[in-house]
């Protein structure tokens, strides 16, 4: 009779378990549906004052004019160019410390290492933001002999470093869930640890490696306080890493407080948070994809 009770009171439990996750996943579907709803709903009406065709390729941003020029393309190449360029500062440094902490540091240094690097991660983008102010731009100016030190480099160099926690930690989890097997394998054929890292833990790794970078290009394509204080805030198509750029992120975050209720100025910046939507979206999508590809691929499915 106990075994029974204990069973039933089991699948309950199991079944009040399933029931508050569904329950959770929908009211977090809901609520993104509604974001989406609302940034479409907001945006569309900016098309009554151009085309869609002028918002993308449009060069020229001035929205304060009459007529309004809202081209966005300036906007959108700096938001793609500080992603890229952090990207390819941010993810090497991430990778390497990964595969440090991961396969060749000792247990104590790991045991101080990353904790570190996750601590970085709980720095607030605002104190990012200040260093590329205070302390990045001024000595860019200098040793550039630059007419201003805010401008795409500082900002991408920035949103690297911010890069670096959430990738290196993400990447060393991945790493360190390959099978002690596969290297204890590759150990007895003769391969040297670098050959093992290289050869076996690598590809074996290589999907949450993939999705820890998404997640790190993700974040800086959505970052606002960085890009903000330390991008420039000059809306022009960037043609070197010294051009003062203003991405989709600042954009909106410095104009929409002063902009009116209405008007197409304000409708253009929802257009621009449903481009950034999309782009983040896009990411979140492919790292997804990596992931559960590579999951399927270790099920031998």
């Amino acid at each position: 009779m106990t075994v029974k009770k204990a069973a039933c009171f089991g699948g309950l439990g199991d079944r009040i378990a399933a029931w508050t996750a569904l329950s959770i996943s929908t009211v977090c579907i809901l609520i993104m549906g509604f974001i989406l709803f609302f940034l479409v709903w907001e945006s569309l009406p900016v098309l009554r004052t151009t085309t869609l065709s002028d918002l993308l390729t449009g060069m020229d941003w001035y929205p304060q004019e009459e007529p309004p020029a809202l081209g966005m393309l300036p906007l959108i190449a700096s938001s793609l160019a500080v992603s890229l360029l952090s990207s390819l500062v941010g993810l090497p440094v991430s990778l390497a410390i990964a595969v440090f902490t991961a396969e060749a540091a000792p247990r104590a240094l790991r045991n101080l290492v990353k904790p570190l690097l996750e601590l970085l991660g709980f720095l607030p983008s605002i104190v990012f933001g200040f260093l590329g102010m205070a302390v990045l731009a001024p000595w860019m100016q200098e040793r550039f002999n630059l007419l201003t030190g805010l401008n795409l480099a500082n900002a991408s160099a920035l949103l690297g470093v911010m890069m670096i926690p959430t990738v290196g930690s993400l990447a060393d989890e991945a790493l360190r869930a390959v099978p002690q097997e596969l290297r204890a394998a590759s150990y007895a054929l003769g391969a040297t640890r670098w050959e093992t890292i290289r050869r076996v833990v690598a590809p074996a790794a290589l999907p949450g490696i993939l999705s820890a970078s998404l997640l790190g290009v993700m974040r800086a394509a959505g970052e606002t306080m960085v890009v903000l204080m330390a991008a420039g805030g000059a809306a022009i198509l960037p043609k070197n890493l010294f051009d003062p750029v203003r991405p989709l992120t600042s954009t909106i975050a410095a104009e929409m407080g002063e902009t009116p209720v209405g008007s197409a100025h304000y409708h253009a910046l929802f257009f621009a948070g449903l481009i950034l939507l999309s782009i983040t979206l896009i990411i979140n999508l492919l790292s997804s994809y990596v992931e559960t590809k590579g999951l399927r691929m270790k099920g031998g499915g």
